[in-house]
């Protein structure tokens, strides 16, 4: 009778044994897929704000934005107004996009991104091309005349790092930039502040697209760089080798290639540049229109702005390609590279029109 009791007793601990085990178990298991699902909803909602985020900022019209912005400070539009005002509305299309500016974010899905924050840098690249041209070229009558002061305080403001999170933050930074062009439009169109001036003379504008078309080339090189470049360097290998004059300098062949990670980065890059420099090129055109039509560059001008258009045609492909020169893929780098390369040479002539009398 007693072992009777026992082996009940027994029966009974297992029983519920089992059943604290399966309780257990399965509680585990609810948790874990209950993670798994929060996870998932995660990744997707991050995957698709992170598509969000990186579509392109649009074309906008340059000079419609600079007599709706001169009208709402109730300002003159004088000369230099629409190239000022459309390197602020750049920078601040960068700041204020979906998502805001990415290339310093810390936390996803901003840190996941690379597209945007190249695109980001590419147009900050000819913003600050600008920047330095309206601080030393200009709003300066000659090389011994005064820098405005506002503007000598916006070009280091765009040249701070892009990739500042905290103390301070880039776009603190960059909105400082901003404040400072606006102070120097608002003195610009005031007829009582004669100090701030700008200067629409061709050696003015010779001079920024000298730096533009240094820009462009080297652009043009890295993009045509994804499908690797051979190219010839002559030099002799020893260092201490004097060179006489029978000597034949050795040609070596050395192939330039792009990494494969960085082809997007590239690309992107170059659709920011694009992108800056067409809106800074229709702004050009207005404030310069004098200037060119006297050296029959109107159209010179027309022609750098359609082919830099050109490079912000959608992208269909979910990928920047990059297949060989006559395979199967498409090679999209290549295909920006013939875009850059028919704008650098546009901006070449348009350099000899207005370097002559």
């Amino acid at each position: 009778m007693l072992n009777w009791k026992n082996r009940a007793s027994t029966v009974r601990d297992g029983v519920g044994n089992s059943v604290d085990g399966a309780r257990s178990y399965f509680g585990g298991l609810w948790i874990s897929r209950a993670l798994g699902t929060l996870l998932a909803l995660y990744l997707i909602a991050a995957g698709l704000i992170g598509w969000w985020w990186s579509q392109e900022p649009g074309l906008f019209q340059v000079q419609q934005n600079a007599q709706q912005a001169a009208q709402a400070a109730n300002r003159q539009l004088v000369s230099g107004y629409t190239t000022v005002e459309t390197l602020k509305k750049v920078v601040s299309t960068l700041l204020d996009k979906p998502g805001g500016y990415l290339s310093n974010d810390l936390a996803p899905p901003g840190l996941w991104l690379d597209n945007m924050p190249s695109f980001e840098y590419g147009a900050l690249v000819q913003v600050r091309d600008l920047s330095r041209a309206l601080r030393k070229d200009f709003a300066r009558s000659q090389t011994q005349s005064t820098e405005d002061p506002d503007l000598a305080k916006a070009e280091p403001r765009f040249n701070f790092d892009n990739k500042s999170w905290a103390l301070p933050a880039s776009e603190a930074e960059y909105r400082e930039g901003i404040k400072s062009l606006d102070r120097y439009l608002a003195r610009l169109a005031d007829p009582n502040q004669p100090s701030a001036q700008f200067y629409t003379r061709a050696d003015n504008l010779n001079n920024w697209l000298g730096d533009t078309a240094t820009r462009l080339g080297s652009l043009s090189q890295r993009l045509s760089a994804s499908v690797g470049q051979v190219r010839l360097n002559s030099g002799t290998k020893e260092p201490e080798h004097t060179v006489t004059a029978g000597d034949v300098p050795a040609v070596r062949e050395e192939v330039y290639e792009t990494p494969w990670m960085q082809i997007d980065n590239v690309f992107y890059e170059a659709r920011g540049q694009a992108w800056a420099l067409s809106h800074i090129l229709r702004a050009i055109e207005v404030d310069f229109a004098d200037v060119l039509a006297k050296k029959n560059a109107t159209v010179s001008v027309r022609q750098i702005i359609r082919e830099l258009e050109a490079c912000q045609e959608p992208l269909w492909s979910p990928m920047v390609l990059n297949g060989s020169g006559y395979g199967i893929l498409a090679n999209h780098s290549l295909v920006m590279a013939n875009y850059i390369s028919r704008a650098n040479a546009a901006i070449i002539d348009l350099r000899q029109l207005l370097s002559q009398g």
